[in-house]
């Protein structure tokens, strides 16, 4: 998000809260959890929001990764936590807004027992190779799957998330039958990719730029609307398929039952984080586009997101949990 956007609501929510500031904030650590295990794209980005974070309010914010079962147990850990400020979730689009046309039972209803703070960033999704096929490209990928169905393999962070649904909207807009292994997490998935085990999978630019730079994995294609500049011979997917396009998001959401006052302060504080120019610079250069949308803006655009994906789900035939 461009800085011009950003200034304005920070002024607009400071002026709409005169009473933000009658308080110390924050007078102890803040907990920040992110529903992922260690090493993914969302766990960088986290920590580079919460250093900032920690050294704007003179206060640790201490990184609490609750990884399992898509989100669930970190989202779960924040919807029975005090809303007072200092416990916040940050997730995957998957987490947030996926979730609720996966499972059927989950412990906590996402529109009613947390409090959307903001989105934190945008990011495309690459599609990375193991370089042991004779594959260059995207449209070689979708031309070797159609002449040996079944016969790919591709990788997922697990079920339901962003990076499965994206590989399922992939294959079914090219028609093209692969079969998907999935994994705890984008650590392991990206483990077997490396080693070979599976030929091929969706993930976040971050956690697989070192391997593509290395000569490890190809990056056949971004997902994202256009080229990106830190990967400029890497063609997007719509060059290839048309209107095929995926960004994935990190959001976060505190627990309901918070004042604005309150809401108002930790959206603030993330909103600073995100402004610096060394948090910008460190983002960017593992592909995430800084977002800080308001409040109110992030939740109307998450619950358009779930519908969205909603429709995925059913498309792919995608069994309910």
């Amino acid at each position: 998000m461009h800085r011009g956007y950003l200034y304005p609501l920070l002024l607009a929510w400071a002026i709409g809260s005169p009473s933000a500031d009658a308080q110390p904030y924050p007078t102890k650590p803040i907990r920040l959890v992110i529903g992922s295990f260690p090493g993914g794209g969302i766990d960088l980005a986290g920590r580079i929001v919460a250093q900032r974070m920690s050294e704007n309010v003179g206060q640790q914010v201490i990184v609490d990764n609750r990884g399992g079962a898509n989100g669930i147990i970190g989202m779960e850990a924040v919807a029975k936590a005090t809303p007072d400020g200092y416990t916040f979730y940050m997730g995957t689009a998957g987490h947030i807004s996926v979730n609720p046309s996966i499972y059927l039972k989950l412990p906590f209803n996402v529109d009613t027992d947390f409090a959307p703070l903001t989105q934190v960033v945008s990011l495309p999704f690459l599609v990375y190779l193991h370089p042991s096929l004779p594959i260059k490209t995207f449209g070689d990928l979708v031309a070797h799957a159609k002449a040996n169905p079944g016969a790919l393999t591709w990788s997922s962070s697990g079920d339901g998330g962003l990076p499965h649904l994206t590989g399922e909207l992939l294959r079914l807009a090219s028609r093209i039958d692969t079969r998907r292994i999935p994994y705890k997490g984008s650590a392991a998935a990206f483990n077997d990719l490396l080693g070979g085990r599976v030929q091929y999978c969706i993930d976040a630019v971050s956690i697989g730029l070192a391997h593509v730079k290395a000569g490890r994995l190809l990056a056949l294609a971004t997902t994202g609307p256009k080229r990106l500049d830190i990967l400029p011979a890497v063609p997007a997917v719509n060059e290839t398929l048309p209107g095929v396009e995926v960004l994935n998001w990190y959001g976060t959401l505190m627990p309901a039952g918070a004042s604005r006052e309150v809401v108002n302060r930790l959206y603030r504080e993330i909103a600073k984080a995100l402004e610096h120019a060394d948090v910008r610079a460190k983002l960017a250069s593992h592909g995430f586009d800084v977002d800080g949308r308001a409040p109110e803006q992030f939740a109307a655009f998450r619950k358009s997101e779930q519908a969205r994906w909603a429709r995925v789900v059913k498309e792919a035939g995608i069994r309910q949990q």
